[in-house]
């Protein structure tokens, strides 16, 4: 065992007793003792100080629980989502025309800015002929602004223009539209979602998008099904899943009762159909966009998709037009619902 040897204090010199009170003080401090008093007389905080309040992030979809007609919107009010009970998903990405002032204009190179004339005010009458004639109510996602401040047809980048506070914007909006892909394979198990445009195109028809070109569309039903291509379009679950067996593959793009096909029998002039199967070369075509390939069933969804570019005389351009297509449309797609989802509205 060691001894230490004491020292008396009063041996000390007077400086010695000076640094070893200095010592002394230095060691309380570092076990934690009381710290030295403030020139005020109060206490020196040794903590950190109060945490500020943190600002809660926006929400980047619909908060549940959603309730079936209620309409839901995003912190800014830029998109809305009505979720419905039946099948049925539709989207209107072009047609918004808020511009407000805090938000800059897209500029990335290549933008569109050009938006789709009252196709906002055709989804709504869809949307409501729907309820009237069935008692339920499809889903309705509607993006408010327009697009030159907003493209709700492209990825994330392209879309807000890079304008980052447009991030959550854009993210309220894919998964409001998952949410009701969700809820249809939660009710039913399939469904079809409708992306919902406008062209300015030569030929006054209607384009129906799958994600195939023209150049595959102009080939025959015999080499489209030896290749396979309707793996890979937007309602590849409907094309072998259909429970009408006659309807599956190419006749699902093309035939009778294909949407084109359905169409067609109402008076409405659609590509493709039976009575027009491609569009010719040169006559400029819409494929399908952004929305038809993430949302539809290339990928494995459980819904289908596709995109209806309407043309502007005699669908979008008066609401007596938009009532009398949205009539149309109802009807041809209740039709395709029974046919290939096997949904019958209750009454």
């Amino acid at each position: 065992m060691t001894i230490a040897h004491v020292v008396p204090w009063r041996s000390l010199a007077r400086t010695g007793r000076r640094r070893l009170a200095a010592a002394l003080c230095l060691l309380l401090a570092a076990c934690g003792g009381e710290s030295a008093p403030s020139p005020s007389g109060a206490p020196t905080p040794t903590g950190p100080g109060p945490t500020p309040p943190l600002t809660p992030p926006q929400p980047t979809g619909p908060l549940g629980p959603l309730v079936v007609g209620q309409m839901y919107t995003d912190r800014s009010e830029f998109v809305e989502y009505t979720p419905g009970d039946a099948p049925l998903v539709l989207v209107a990405p072009h047609g918004g025309a808020l511009q407000p002032a805090g938000v800059p204009d897209r500029s990335c190179s290549g933008c569109v800015t050009v938006t789709d004339a009252n196709t906002q005010e055709l989804a709504r009458a869809i949307a409501d002929t729907f309820q009237v004639r069935t008692g339920a109510r499809l889903h309705l996602v509607v993006n408010r602004l327009h697009r030159r401040k907003f493209d709700a047809n492209r990825d994330r980048d392209e879309a807000t223009g890079g304008t980052r506070a447009l991030d959550t914007t854009w993210l309220w909006l894919h998964s409001a539209i998952d949410s009701a892909r969700q809820r249809v394979a939660a009710n039913g198990g399939h469904g079809l979602l409708i992306d919902l445009h406008g062209h300015g195109h030569a030929v006054p028809r209607l384009e129906l998008g799958y994600l195939l070109s023209a150049a595959t569309l102009r080939q025959s039903d015999a080499a489209l099904q030896a290749a396979g291509v309707m793996n890979s379009s937007s309602i590849a679950r409907a094309a072998t899943g259909t429970r009408s067996l006659a309807d599956r593959g190419v006749a699902l793009l093309r035939g009778p009762f294909s949407l084109g096909g359905l169409l067609g029998t109402r008076g409405v002039p659609s590509v493709p159909s039976p009575s027009d199967p491609a569009p010719l070369v040169g006559q400029e075509f819409f494929d399908g966009g952004y929305n038809t390939g993430r949302h539809g069933s290339r990928n494995g969804s459980a819904v289908d998709a596709i995109q209806i570019e309407c043309h502007f005389p005699g669908i979008r351009d008066t609401a007596a037009s938009r009532g009398a297509f949205a009539r149309t449309l109802v009807d041809a797609l209740l039709v395709y619902l029974e046919r290939h989802y096997g949904w019958v509205p209750r009454r």
